[in-house]
């Protein structure tokens, strides 16, 4: 234990007593729960960072969409999203196919990617906001009835009817403290309330699948993510379309640059995926980046030999007017691979019959 998590230990154990009796008071019914005339799926985890829930979201809607049901991601957003500031209405729904300006990077991210899709796909919706209660409400007046709950193992003020926990192989649970001295949100015991626990950037881990096991008896699967194709960026705020062959990437020395909760996971995986990165830079998550930023990244890449650049479609949706004169700006675009995608749907479509039919209610 560093003199820092020391320091910071004796708030750690204040916030583990304070979510514990958090969640008594939910579990005992003393706190009353929002309960949706729908089907709520919630997509969470334990810890403060990037575990991949975005890609999640992601598969969870298009799925959906593949069974022709009209569904909306209720999430709140970085920050959270007024639509209206100094009103009490927090937050704003709209189509994934027509946002509004102005919206946090990870939302205009689940916008683009589920907006592309809007002409094959049944009707997509996004609520974001603070009160997921009142958006969820205002999406079955339009005749939503499916949910699915973004960054909500936490949010207990809104009743489920299927919880995943996703657990990153790389670093599961930080140093196994809770916060402030650590990264756990909860404890590992919060795991009971999960229904599906899905290890994430791994193919097998038995060490950790022994680990959420003796806290929770539900099943395991795994995820992993998979390029799905490098984009050559347009201006910024543009959504990027031309796919570059594997043939161009080769020839390319990339100075990656990377604002999210898992920077060194992308960097990782990109050069898992044959790229030839020179350099990196890390951002804190949901980075906003100047122009002092595009100069920094430029002048380090260019110190080291680049000859492009390369960064996240989350990350392009934080780009503002920054621009990188002289050398190209690429993008990976991803998606979430689940071996056993079958036997995961019906893991939790099971979940959601069982509460719908008042079993676990």
């Amino acid at each position: 234990m560093t003199a820092s998590q020391l320091a910071l230990w004796p708030l750690s154990l204040v916030w583990g007593a304070v979510v514990k009796l958090r969640a008594w008071v939910y579990r005992r019914g003393i706190f009353g729960q929002c309960v949706l005339n729908g089907s709520v799926i919630s997509v969470g985890n334990l810890t403060t960072g990037g575990t991949g829930k975005t890609p999640m979201v992601l598969w969870l809607m298009e799925r959906l969409a593949d069974e022709g049901k009209d569904a909306a991601v209720l999430t709140r957003g970085y920050g959270g999203f007024l639509q209206k500031r100094g009103s009490r209405q927090s937050g704003t729904i709209f189509r994934a196919d027509d946002p509004p300006q102005g919206l946090p990077d990870e939302v205009s991210l689940l916008a683009q990617r589920l907006g592309s899709r809007q002409s094959t796909m049944p009707t997509a919706w996004l609520g974001v906001g603070a009160d997921r209660c009142a958006l969820g409400r205002e999406l079955q007046q339009r005749g939503v009835r499916w949910f699915v709950l973004d960054d909500g193992f936490q949010h207990l003020q809104l009743a489920r009817d299927a919880d995943i926990v996703l657990v990153d192989a790389a670093n599961p649970f930080g140093n196994g403290m809770l916060l402030p001295a650590g990264r756990l949100r909860e404890p590992l015991a919060a795991l009971k309330r999960a229904d599906v626990v899905v290890i994430t950037r791994s193919e097998s881990a038995p060490t950790l699948e022994a680990v959420i096991a003796r806290h929770s008896p539900v099943r395991i699967f795994y995820a992993q993510t998979r390029l799905e194709a490098i984009y050559r960026a347009g201006k910024p705020g543009e959504v990027p379309s031309d796919a570059l062959s594997m043939g161009d990437l080769a020839r390319e020395r990339f100075f990656a640059f990377c604002g999210t909760g898992n920077p060194s996971a992308f960097f990782s995986d990109a050069r898992r995926w044959g790229l030839n990165l020179c350099g990196e830079a890390r951002y804190r998550d949901h980075h906003r980046y100047s122009a002092a930023d595009a100069k920094a990244i430029k002048d380090q890449a260019l110190a080291a030999q680049a000859t492009a650049l390369l960064c996240t479609e989350k990350d392009i949706c934080s780009l503002n007017s920054s621009t990188f004169e002289g050398l190209p700006l690429y993008c990976a675009r991803i998606s979430l691979h689940l071996p056993e995608a079958e036997k995961f749907w019906c893991a939790v479509s099971d979940a959601v019959k069982r509460r719908r039919s008042g079993m676990d209610r």
